[in-house]
């Protein structure tokens, strides 16, 4: 008969797989960082870029209106 490690050895080897998942999930829980929510960023940054943008191509347009005239 073939040996198989997860079927009962006696009363030795009486040990519950769920009992086993539980300590790991314990374990696992036990090691992670705490997450907090994140917070939606201001829009400052955002409407920085957004008339940056706006300032480069407007300068582009300004130098090829200038190149070609």
């Amino acid at each position: 008969m073939a040996h198989n490690p997860h079927a009962p050895q006696g009363p030795e080897g009486q040990q519950d797989p769920a009992g086993s998942t539980q300590m790991f999930r314990a374990f696992v829980d036990e090691g992670a960082p705490q997450r907090q929510p994140q917070v939606a960023a201001p829009a400052g940054p955002r409407i920085g870029l957004i008339v940056g943008v706006v300032l480069a191509i407007a300068l582009v347009a300004g130098v090829a209106w200038l190149a070609l005239s």
